[in-house]
């Protein structure tokens, strides 16, 4: 079973993408295909030991989209791009699974077009799954769609709560609706209507959480635009990094006082496992008929092989399977959205 690996994608590709691949490989039962420019790939595959023995393909692709390029402008102009040809190798069968670290849009677009939709899925979201006091939750959308209608996350809510079970082994999921304050009054127009659509649903909807609730644990999803839920995810991960400069020291080298650890290895590495982007590696593509994990631009070789061990991970159990049983179960919680009147359904910019 392999995964494919656009192999240009990201800040650091194709050397950082390509030895996160190589160390993914080393999993037994893992294989994957590198889509990319053939020599550089080729190059980076030579400086890496024991690649003969792994299960590893070079798929060659010309073209590779840039991270500041208009994503459906690049994808029209670049037919033979990386994360173009390895999300058409998922949709014919030659791979079980697709991770990029490159552009998120031209991904989104790219795992849109050649594997479809779910039914059921009103647009694909990214998910994040985020440490809380109480376990684990996941986070949509944090990055797939800046511009939302409020049936979009109502959509979100019900795939986020499909990802919670077959995932997170959450039997119940509580759904909560990011916003600046817990009265439903709260929040722009899209968060209102967002909240009386979500009320009316079958979902297990607890209202609105704020920005200082998401990781108490009180939602098992967290339902929010892609601009705000990936300001969100980034301002995280931000504060992650700080607090672990803290704890190694940072602040009394930065004093002039020396580093001196806070805690001890044992728990500094727990923390660090618990809270560390790079420990999950990417975000899953909900929506789409196919398994897609993307990563960040700035993804480390750890990040990219445990993305790609995710995704893997994510085939082998029947990920999209669970997703669309799980739509076409809690398909009732939509209705209420589709019997509203259109004028109610506006389109809502951001910015």
């Amino acid at each position: 079973m392999h995964v494919a690996v656009d192999a240009m994608g990201g800040d650091h590709a194709p050397r950082v993408v390509v030895e996160g691949a190589i160390e993914a490989a080393r999993v037994p039962g893992i294989g994957v295909t590198l889509v990319g420019a053939e020599g550089p790939v080729r190059d980076v595959l030579a400086r890496l030991p024991d690649v003969s023995l792994l299960d590893v393909r070079v798929v060659s692709a010309d073209d590779v989209v840039g991270m500041g390029e208009a994503p459906a402008r690049a994808l029209r102009r670049k037919r033979s791009s990386s994360i173009g040809v390895a999300a058409s190798l998922v949709a014919s069968g030659e791979a079980a699974a697709l991770f990029s670290a490159g552009n998120t849009g031209a991904t989104v677009l790219a795992a849109h077009a050649a594997m479809g939709l779910l039914d059921g899925a009103e647009r694909p979201a990214l998910a994040a799954s985020i440490p809380t006091q109480r376990g684990m939750a996941v986070l949509l959308d944090v990055g797939a769609n800046a511009d939302c209608r409020p049936r979009h996350l109502v959509s979100f809510a019900v795939m986020g709560t499909a990802y919670a079970r077959s995932c997170l082994g959450v039997a119940a999921p509580r759904v909560g609706l990011l916003s600046i304050g817990e009265e439903a009054i709260k929040g722009n127009e899209l968060v209102r209507e967002a909240h009386r659509l979500l009320r009316a649903s079958a979902l297990q909807f607890i209202g609105n959480v704020e920005a200082r609730d998401v990781y108490s644990g009180e939602a098992d999803v967290v339902v929010c635009d892609g601009f705000t839920g990936n300001v969100a995810i980034k301002v995280s991960e931000a504060m992650v990094a700080m607090i672990e400069a803290l704890l190694i020291g940072g602040a009394g080298e930065a004093t002039g006082e020396g580093a001196a650890p806070l805690l001890a290895p044992d728990a500094f590495e727990s923390f660090r496992r618990r809270v560390d982007y790079s420990e999950y590696g990417g975000a899953p593509l909900l929506g789409v008929a196919g398994v897609c994990v993307v990563g960040h631009g700035r993804s480390s070789v750890r990040a990219v092989r445990n993305a790609i061990i995710m995704a893997h991970r994510f085939a082998v159990n029947g990920l999209v399977q669970r997703v669309k049983q799980d739509l076409a179960a809690l398909r009732g919680s939509l209705e209420p959205v589709r019997r509203q009147p259109k004028h109610c359904l506006f389109s809502y910019r951001l910015l």
